[in-house]
């Protein structure tokens, strides 16, 4: 039975939802509460957008390398932004969201841990769109070509 899904990006989507979920209803515990719903919303969209692009992967054409590699950087992409937004909830770090701060700063080892992790996956991210992108692009076109 064939499917148009990328099971392993849907399970990841639906946890990282489910633990986006979870860190709202610990809002409440951390330093900085409004980052911690920071990380409550990245935790839901990335996971919805896991799952967006789980059931869309088999219109990714990519080579088999790269498709892994856009793959697992999206992952950890996806899943290091809750994870350093909630980490930047718990120390109260200012570096990384000064706007979401509320005053608060970390100890300099906590600024810059969460600051070096923002900077990680926003380039990971980066990485794995352009790769998806073009590997729909290179579908389409594809397609344009199989109908004529």
């Amino acid at each position: 039975m064939s499917h148009s899904s990328d099971d392993q990006l849907l399970r990841h989507g639906a946890l990282l939802f489910l633990i986006g979920l979870v860190t709202g209803l610990q809002q409440r515990r951390f330093t900085n509460m409004r980052m911690a719903l920071s990380a409550h919303l990245e935790g839901v969209m990335n996971g919805t957008f896991l799952i967006a692009l789980g059931a869309v992967w088999d219109n990714v054409a990519l080579p088999p390398r790269l498709a892994r590699v856009a793959r697992r950087t999206v992952i950890f992409g996806t899943y290091g932004n809750w994870f350093f937004t909630m980490l930047g909830a718990a120390f109260g770090t200012a570096a990384a969201n000064p706007t979401l701060s509320q005053g608060n700063h970390g100890k300099l080892w906590q600024e810059r841990v969460v600051e070096t992790g923002f900077r990680s996956i926003a380039y990971s991210i980066v990485v794995a769109l352009v790769f998806i992108v073009l590997g729909l692009g290179r579908r389409m076109s594809l397609h344009d070509t199989d109908s004529r």
